[in-house]
């Protein structure tokens, strides 16, 4: 693969724009490739989806973890459908099929509005979940920086911030280092676990800090609660959806496979590490993460097999953190383009980043992980409103898509993605209802602000638009353009604004506020020598305000010749060095920021450059 590999296909998809020819095969992600690029998100997810289970059902007493498992396989099953429906999306949008395009292409504005609000949302909190849950793998297996979290966290997110803005020139060959080491190592973890389960040498972990087991009764809506936790093993699966034109062809087959390769290996990985949970009687802790609870029982306490899993788990969580750093600026500049978002999200640094959306996703996960002191538990309940309502739309979309274009097979494709809407629908309605209480109710507030904001960017940018549109536009007559030159006294930099100002009209005018009258007759007396032949327009300042009078001469000539032009001229000191810009008052400044609203009237600066 040449030096620009897989990101130079990013940098054309990310774009819009084709991939060229002559990069037609070897550029091109292949399914190995594609599976780790695309898939560190959701390979990632089993990471800490299990240990969120363990949380809820902890608060029952230890006989209920035995519901861990039940758990686990229904939501395989869901992923599973949830795969096989977004199969469908795969070969229906070949050039990329987010929710955001499929909800607007089919469901109408405001369902699209509503999947974008969410997907901003979702990636967001990925960046804060994959990062806090990363960190909690290092911490895990350095006990000591536990207290520093916070910092390591935020550390992560600016070296994000920063390669991605630098234009990090990623490979498949690099995104794979971590993403295959990850499934070698957990693999290899559930293997060993199990061989240890099947000859009967299976010692249960000792945790040194679990969580306080109470008393709580077990009721539908406990395992609801904990059902819905362990939802966030099926975040991430859109990517591969979104990144269809990223493969080689034939684009949709290959991103199809690669898709029921990450299902296969995600429902193992999360299958495989929730029955060792329950065999190894792991309790849930603060301290330590469940996947290195199993490391330690299945490898022995802390060997080489041991830290190879807790950096394999901290590698694969920063890299679906980056996955972020793609999505989210594209996401923001396409509702950019479409006029939901201010524009300059659409613009792209010199490396082909768009620059604004990497530094407002940083700054909004910083946020997030400061909040909430980088406690993946605590960020869990908002992450999983935003995944669940874009897949309900998404899926709810490609419904209405079968049944307006009825190609051959429309019925069954229909029911495959409405059975996908409608599992993606209930889970969303039991996450909403089981984490409402704690802090999900944050997400289903943000996503309808969000909607509004959208709503109002597109008015306010409708209305510039009108305005600024040609039609019935008749040509102005010839106006009449007054020049003043506000000056505070006789000096170089006057003479020369006047100079400027003479070359624009005929009708130029000095302007100089009375706040003394001693100094305005003794301007007055030198005007005749240096006044260039310009009138001097004295005003008078009964409360030694400089800008009133200014502006209330402006006003009157607006007022006097509606229409014609006024030109303030602006005679302005350049210090040579920028720290003497305090020796000097800003009044030229002021006056900018005060006639910048005023209609007709035209503010310029005549620089004077000022020497050593």
């Amino acid at each position: 693969m040449s030096e620009e590999g897989v990101f130079y296909q990013f940098k054309h998809f990310i774009v819009g724009k084709p991939i060229p020819s002559h990069l037609a095969h070897h550029e091109r992600l292949s399914r190995v490739t594609g599976l780790a690029v695309l898939s560190s998100d959701a390979l990632s997810s089993v990471a800490y989806a299990t240990e969120e289970i363990l949380r809820v059902l902890i608060l029952v007493g230890v006989g209920a973890l035995s519901f861990v498992s039940p758990i686990a396989f229904v939501i395989a099953a869901i992923l599973a459908i949830v795969v096989f429906s977004y199969r469908q999306t795969i070969h229906a949008y070949p050039s990329g099929g987010g929710a955001y395009i499929v909800a607007k292409e089919n469901l109408g504005e405001m369902p699209a509005l509503v999947a974008a609000a969410s997907l901003l949302i979702d990636y967001i909190l990925t960046v804060a979940v994959s990062i806090a849950a990363g960190v909690a793998a290092i911490t895990s297996a350095f006990p000591p920086w536990q207290s520093y979290r916070v910092e390591i966290a935020l550390g992560f997110v600016l070296i994000l911030m920063l390669g991605n803005l630098r234009g990090i020139r990623e490979s498949g060959q690099i995104f794979a280092v971590p993403t295959y080491f990850f499934i070698l190592t957990t693999l290899t973890l559930i293997v060993v676990g199990a061989w240890h389960a099947l000859t009967g040498s299976i010692h249960p972990v000792t945790t040194d800090a679990p969580m306080l087991v109470a008393t709580q009764p077990l009721t539908l809506f406990l395992l609801l609660t904990a059902f819905s936790n362990g939802c966030t093993a099926m975040t991430g699966v859109e990517a591969v959806s979104n990144g269809v034109p990223a493969f080689r062809p034939p684009e949709s087959k290959n991103a199809a496979a690669t898709m029921l390769t990450m299902a296969v290996l995600s429902i193992t990985m999360f299958l495989g590490i929730t029955l060792l949970a329950q065999a190894y009687h792991v309790f849930p802790s603060d301290q330590e993460t469940v996947v290195s609870q199993l490391a330690r029982g299945v490898f022995g306490y802390r060997g080489v097999a041991y830290y190879a899993v807790q950096a394999a788990t901290m590698l694969i969580l920063v890299l679906a953190a980056n996955t972020a750093y793609a999505d989210f600026p594209r996401l923001a500049s396409i509702l950019a383009r479409d006029r939901y978002l201010p524009r300059q999200l659409m613009n792209q640094g010199d490396r082909l980043a768009f620059s604004n959306g990497i530094v407002g996703l940083s700054v909004f996960a910083s946020v997030l992980l400061i909040v909430f002191r980088g406690d993946t538990h605590a960020l869990i309940p908002l992450y999983m409103i935003g995944v669940f309502v874009s897949f309900t739309l998404s899926q709810a979309g490609m419904v209405v898509r079968w049944r307006r274009l009825q190609t051959p097979g429309w019925h069954s494709h229909a029911i495959v993605n409405g059975v996908g809407a409608a599992v993606t629908g209930v889970v969303l309605i039991v996450v909403a209802v089981t984490k409402a209480h704690e802090g999900a109710w944050l997400i289903i507030l943000l996503i309808p602000i969000n909607v509004l904001f959208f709503r109002a960017t597109r008015r306010h940018y409708d209305k510039v638009s009108s305005q600024l549109s040609l039609k019935g536009w008749q040509k102005a007559r010839v106006r009449h353009n007054t020049v003043l030159v506000p000056i505070s006294g006789i000096q170089r930099a006057v003479v020369g604004a006047l100079d400027y100002a003479k070359t624009l009209s005929g009708d130029v005018r000095a302007v100089y506020v009375n706040m003394d009258p001693a100094e305005t007759e003794r301007l007055k007396s030198q005007w005749a020598e240096w006044g260039e032949g310009v009138p001097l327009v004295v005003l008078n300042s009964p409360y030694r305000s400089l800008m009133e009078p200014l502006l209330e001469y402006v006003e009157k000539l607006n007022v006097s010749s509606p229409g014609d032009y006024v030109t303030v001229v602006l005679p302005e000191f350049v210090p040579a060095r920028w720290w003497h810009n305090l020796f000097h008052n800003q009044n030229a400044l002021l006056i900018k920021g005060a006639l910048l609203f005023k209609p007709n009237t035209v503010v310029t600066s005549v620089p004077f450059h000022l020497q050593e």
